[in-house]
């Protein structure tokens, strides 16, 4: 069973817990069974033997529902507390003392009403929409009897990484990676959530300037004489709602959050893994297998072997696009106690488009300079080991726009927005508050922000009015928020830094006092330190999610609460920009370096989009969580 990734069986279930739909792999659910019979004949007079702990057969939909039923009564939620808490039972996920379990949970399994309940794991939790993924791999009996171990220990958990503790189990099994990919795409399936990566054209008169929108697309010329699928339009993946010049299409189906897709879940799932082991999780890729079959143009030499990912072979102009894209992601306190924290999640998207079944290298160097701390590959990439300064990427490329590697990284230019936000109310209904930013300080070109908004969200407040005139840019606001557009001159900040100040005065309806959960009974085992009610009942506990929406939402009608960051005093701005140019973490791809084997002419392009994602302004004068370091 070692390496490698094999699915016993996945199920979905509904909003009402219900299984509306399960699949499972008898040849890999041989392997287990054989592996089962093995290890209990070779424990057979052994009391601790394996099948006290586990099954030797996959449970029914029926006993699966409720038992994924029970676990969600006893750890209070779907996901459950992930921590040791008064709730904790011997045996339970909670009792591993591990966060980990809110997303890799057990179940146990009681049959034909014996009474005695066996242990299912490890079961990929992935929740999507109305829906819940189990996704359940094949691992170990060894793993699957450490982890009972771990259910049943008298202390809390050890410290990541540390011998015996789960961190240390799940590394010992990669096909927990593999099963949360299968768990991801399917969910994508079900919720038609399936918005790929973009890979940026650079504008000439050849492509004019468009943005490919990854759709595995097989929508590209040439690629055979048949018809191609009709392109469905998708969003572009911005957040930030900017115009970007281009088309996107996309040649996959919206499955959408209607009814289950049931046929096309089957046709996904027969064709991205046969036999229960994930081969291709491109959906856009199995769609054109189905709606176009194959033609005699689509067969490789014979001397060659056509990979999975790459059903159809292209034929046209050559060339091959990199975009490299990060994220920034940033808390901003403004406080001598609480360092500021910047990090940066990157990925490098491809879009080869070459004839036949080439390979291309592409070496990445100065990895240590870049600040790059993890890097993650591609299924169709090989990554031999040259140092942590220095990889070379040798990767056979499949049709459409796809994720090449992904990254973490420090930013080492310092964060592009600098400053701080204060919000004082000085009356119940009224507060004062002031933004001193700096944009782009130490930055130079190629650098070039195309757009930076600033949002202060009031979702328990309704906001009446607003006075304050900013030094640049314009305002807006709604009912629950101030909006700042400090670039608005369709010119990209380049070259310089800028000073933005705001200060302002904001305005709220009246307070009104709205008990919407408080009044129900059964909470009160989290500390409620700020509450003016004294809860003292910690046995009849209902769910953990229903608890916290309470304490976050006190006074407060749930719908109305949009950012759980907006809790009792905690308050904070927004921060939301694209930066073109070149990376922050100082990746980058030298197109001049990039092979191709064997040897043909094709235009090599790379580009650089970076954006927000979360960027937060924490108000210096009031509350604010932070990270404490060990």
């Amino acid at each position: 069973m070692a390496g490698g990734c094999s699915i016993r069986a996945l199920w979905i279930l509904n909003n009402v817990d219900a299984v509306v739909f399960s699949r499972r792999f008898p040849v890999v659910e041989k392997q287990w069974r054989t592996a089962y019979k093995i290890e209990n004949e070779s424990h057979s007079g052994d009391d601790d033997a394996v099948k006290y702990t586990s099954l030797p057969i996959l449970p029914n939909d029926s006993e699966l529902a409720a038992a994924f039923l029970d676990r969600k009564k006893r750890e209070g939620s779907a996901r459950g507390y992930g921590i040791r808490v008064t709730q904790s039972t011997e045996g339970s996920d909670s009792w591993v003392d591990d966060p980990i379990t809110r997303h890799v949970i057990s179940l146990r399994i009681e049959t034909n009403g014996e009474g005695e309940k066996h242990l299912l794991w490890p079961l990929i939790l992935h929740i999507k929409g109305s829906y819940t993924v189990l996704v359940l791999p094949l691992v170990e009996l060894r793993h699957l009897k450490a982890y009972a171990s771990l259910c049943s220990r008298s202390d809390c958990g050890h410290a990541a990484g540390v011998e015996g503790s789960l961190s240390s189990l799940l590394l010992d099994l990669p096909s927990i990676t593999g099963a949360f990919m299968v768990a991801h795409a399917i969910g994508d399936i079900i919720t038609g959530d399936m918005v790929d990566p973009e890979v940026i054209v650079n504008a000439s008169p050849s492509v004019g300037g468009l943005l490919d929108s990854l759709t595995g697309s097989i929508g590209i010329s040439g690629i055979s004489s048949r018809a191609k699928p009709v392109a469905a339009p998708v969003a572009s993946a911005n957040s930030s709602g900017m115009a970007v010049s281009g088309a996107a299409a996309s040649d996959a189906p919206k499955v959408g959050s209607r009814s289950l897709d049931k046929d096309a879940l089957r046709t996904f799932i027969i064709s991205s893994m046969p036999f229960g082991t994930p081969l291709d999780l491109n959906y856009s890729n199995i769609f054109s297998i189905k709606a176009n079959g194959f033609s005699s143009s689509d067969t490789p030499p014979a001397d060659l072997k056509q990979p999975a990912w790459k059903p159809y072979l292209y034929k046209g102009k050559q060339r091959i696009l990199f975009t490299i894209h990060e994220t920034v992601n940033a808390a901003m306190y403004d406080r001598e106690e609480i360092s500021d924290t910047i990090s940066i999640a990157g990925q490098i998207n491809c879009r080869a488009e070459l004839e036949g079944l080439p390979d291309v290298s592409l070496p990445l160097t100065g990895l240590n300079k870049a600040h790059v701390e993890v890097l993650s590959f591609h299924p169709c990439a090989q990554v031999p080991e040259h140092g942590m300064d220095k990889k070379a990427v040798m990767f056979s490329p499949p049709l459409g726009n796809f994720v090449l590697l992904r990254y973490q990284a420090s930013c080492g230019l310092g964060p592009p927005i600098k400053g701080f936000y204060q919000l004082s109310m000085v009356s119940e209904d009224e507060g004062a508050f002031l933004f001193k930013l700096r944009l782009m300080e130490g930055y130079k070109a190629p650098l070039a922000m195309e757009f930076c908004n600033v949002t202060m969200p009031f979702p328990r407040r309704r906001l009446v009015s607003f006075d304050g005139t900013p030094s640049i840019g314009t305002v807006s606001t709604t009912e629950h928020s101030v909006d700042w557009k400090i670039n608005t001159s369709g010119r990209s900040l380049s070259g310089k830094s800028i000073e933005a100040n705001f200060p302002g005065t904001v305005r709220f309806a009246p307070w009104q006092i709205q008990r919407s959960l408080s009044s129900k009974p059964g909470y009160g085992t989290i500390g409620d330190e700020d509450s003016d009610t004294d809860i003292d009942s910690t046995k009849n506990i209902v769910n953990v999610e229903d608890f916290l929406m309470e304490k976050m939402s006190k006074d407060l009608p749930p719908v109305d609460l949009e950012e759980p960051f907006c809790w009792q005093a905690y308050n904070f701005a927004k921060v939301s920009f694209r930066i073109m140019g070149t990376s922050l973490s100082g990746m980058f791809i030298d197109p001049k370096s990039v092979s191709i084997y064997p040897a043909v002419r094709a235009s090599i392009e790379s580009s650089t989009q970076v954006t927000s994602g979360d960027y937060i302004l924490w108000n210096t004068l009031g509350k604010c969580p932070s990270a404490v370091t060990g």
